[in-house]
This record gives C-alpha cells, structure tokens and sequence, in this order.
C-alpha cells in the first residue's frame, strides 16, 4: 500500500477515526457485556459493529481502499505500545489490521472495481465483513469456541457489524451535508 496516495486530509481522518475507536471501545464493551455475558456470547462480536463502524467511517470520509487497513494498523499499534485495555498482545497486529484489510478488500470488489459511489449497501456490508473478520481472528487466536457458540456468535458479529454500517451510512449523510467529504 502507497502512503502517497493519501493526502494530509485522509491522514488526520484515520488517525481520527483510530483514535475514536480505540477510546470508545471500552465503554461499548461494558455497556454490551450487560446482553452478551447471559447469552454467553463473546461480547466484542456483539460490541464489534460499534468499533469497526470507526474503519467503514474511514472509508467513506477518504473514498481510498486502504483506509481501513490503515485505521486497523494504526489501532493495532497503539493497543500494543500503550498501556490500553483490549490488547492481545503482538497478536493484535492480525486480529486489529485484518479487519481493516477485509474491508477494503470488500470495497475494491463492490465500488472501485465496477466505478460505483459509496452506499447504504457498502456500508451495510463493510462493517458486516470487518465484524465477521475481526470475530473469526479473535476465535481462531484466542477462543475456539464450539460449533453451535460460534455459529451463534457469528451471527451477532454479522448483525452487529450491518447495524454499524447503516450508522457509518447516517453519520456519512450528515458529513456530506456538511461538505466534509472529498
């Protein structure tokens, strides 16, 4: 990935929308361990749509592939030389960047390629694949939970991860007005 192709503008965002994602993600996390804990579900799949919305937001104020994987590099980096809860250690250069990565990996196939302009159904999707991504990595390093847990996990990642999109695609709105976006 080319740093060049991003200007001063893209840069402040993701180190914006980093930053936002890394200070929000232990009020979100306690606030969702209040459903998760009894339902016996891993609470970053169910918290996850609200801190990878941050790597969708990204996305859109840039318009750039690679914005997501940058926020997530960028998170990863800062989990891991901070003293921030939610670190996994080294392993969160994977289970923070890979996220980042699917993203816009997502948003190469589903605009750049065909030339489309950013909408509720990239959103939708993109925080739908960042969450399953981050869930998948984290179980796989960390968890290894059943069959049955992690089908039921994965589906709170999925519905998690499009509920943070359509609120990527509201706040996306209101930046538009605003002329926020390039």
């Amino acid at each position: 990935m080319r740093l060049k192709r991003f200007g001063i503008y893209d840069l402040v965002i993701i180190a914006v929308m980093a930053a936002l994602g890394i200070a929000l993600k232990p009020v979100v996390t306690v606030a969702v361990h209040f459903v998760s804990a009894p339902l016996m579900i891993p609470g970053g799949s169910l918290a996850g749509g609200l801190y990878m919305m941050w790597l969708v937001l990204a996305f859109a104020l840039t318009g750039k592939c690679g914005a997501g994987t940058l926020v997530g590099a960028v998170q990863a980096v800062m989990v891991v030389l901070l003293p921030i809860p939610g670190s996994h250690g080294a392993m969160s250069l994977i289970s923070y960047t890979a996220p980042g990565l699917a993203l816009d990996i997502l948003m190469f196939l589903m605009l750049v390629l065909p030339g489309r302009d950013f909408d509720r159904l990239a959103s939708f999707f993109g925080g739908l694949v960042a969450n399953l991504v981050g869930t998948l990595i984290v179980n796989l390093i960390f968890f290894r939970l059943p069959p049955l847990f992690l089908l039921v996990t994965i589906c709170a990642a999925a519905l998690s991860g499009g509920i943070g999109g359509l609120i990527v695609w509201e706040l996306y709105k209101v930046a538009k007005k605003y002329r926020l976006v390039r």
